[in-house]
């Protein structure tokens, strides 16, 4: 492995503007216009409480990604470790005096808003990992000591995440990080290892989930064994889906949306009612642009000669993509019910802005795949 080749990465902010994919931009502002149009019609044919603070808030979080795609690269890779131990502090501080809401303990009051720790360490741990593996040996890597310290440092913080209780975000992290580990070269028998660990211990994790956590795993089993309760929400979902047709019932027209028989339409059922009015072919739409802001990402990474912007780039994008794939599948059906929403569709300031700067750095580490390490 090489150094992150810091000096090759100074240039003026006029080309970093002009050197972004103004593509990936404009379908990064087409979803959330999506979504603003979504929230309006959850909202019955109502700009508020919903549709005007997510625009708002889409706004000033697209200022911050072209802030952070402007930064001089080299500065994620400097703060990397910073940031990962400052996110990690927070998760500690929420354990201690953290916020609690819906249940669980989550947040830290800041006052004028409540930030979600979690969200952030979603983005740290990719770059912790990004620079500890952009100057490890591929020997380091290939050796069980190499990989010991990624594996604490990913360990450490999805326990914390896990007892708030968020065990989606848990599950988020840990997967974005096996990615990356894997996009590394590691050997697919420890990720075996890990699995048959994790197989062995499932007896002893389902007495530590908390009952309604056990519920959503029966409930996804089976979802008709509490139709009015635990079960409520994903039947109502595949009534709206199935209610939706080919092409929808039409924009603010949905009827298990707009007489309330679907729960947290506005939230992580979205995608539901984003289903139920505009059909089938609606859906492939919105897929489709996702899959275009994925695939864009990936290719960003293929040309980036620079390993830490290429491994920073594969995590930032891997994080994406669970969050859209995650919350489709689990209002569909395929998954358990979990607190994921549907990035810049779902109503929420934490995750939007942390997506976007996600974006952001992406976009950073993008206008700079032409720099060689060597």
């Amino acid at each position: 492995m090489t150094d992150f080749g810091l000096d090759g990465y100074k240039q003026g902010w006029k080309d970093k503007l002009f050197g972004m994919s103004f593509i990936y931009m404009f379908l990064i502002i087409i979803l959330a216009g999506i979504g603003t149009m979504t929230l309006y019609s959850a909202a019955n044919g109502d700009w508020q409480p919903w549709a005007i603070r997510h625009i708002t808030r889409f706004v000033t979080a697209f200022a911050l990604m072209i802030a952070m795609a402007l930064i001089d690269a080299k500065y994620y890779y400097k703060s990397a470790y910073a940031f990962y131990f400052a996110t990690f502090m927070m998760l500690v501080a929420v354990e201690l005096m953290g916020h609690t809401g819906m249940g669980a303990q989550r947040w830290i009051n800041l006052g004028i808003f409540k930030l979600q720790p979690s969200e952030l360490m979603k983005i740290g741990i990719v770059l912790f990992l990004a620079r500890y593996f952009s100057v490890t040996t591929v020997q380091g890597i290939k050796s069980v000591r190499g990989i010991i310290i990624p594996a604490v440092f990913t360990i450490l913080p999805v326990a914390l995440i896990a007892v708030e209780p968020d065990l989606g975000t848990a599950l988020m992290v840990l997967c974005t990080a096996s990615v990356m580990l894997f996009a590394v070269g590691v050997q697919w028998w420890k990720f075996a290892g890990a699995a048959a660990a994790v197989a062995a211990t499932l007896p002893v994790v389902w007495n530590c989930l908390h009952e309604y956590q056990q519920n959503r795993v029966l409930t996804f089993l089976n979802p008709e064994r509490d139709p009015l309760g635990t079960g409520y929400h994903i039947i109502q979902s595949k009534i709206a889906f199935g209610s939706g047709g080919i092409f929808g019932k039409g924009f603010l027209r949905g009827t298990q949306t707009h007489l309330n028989f679907l729960p947290e339409k506005h939230t992580d059922f979205i995608f539901t009612m984003f289903s139920e009015e505009f059909g089938m072919l609606g859906s492939f739409c919105l897929i489709f642009i996702n899959m275009l802001i994925l695939a864009m990402g990936y290719v960003f990474a293929y040309r980036s000669r620079n390993y830490f912007a290429r491994l920073t780039i594969v995590g930032l994008n891997t994080n994406y993509f669970l969050y859209v794939f995650i919350n489709i599948a689990m209002v569909m059906g395929v998954l358990p019910v979990v607190g994921v929403p549907l990035p810049l569709i779902s109503y929420g300031g934490t995750v939007m802005f942390s997506i976007m700067a996600s974006f952001g750095i992406m976009l950073c580490m993008s206008v700079n795949y032409d720099n060689n390490t060597e």
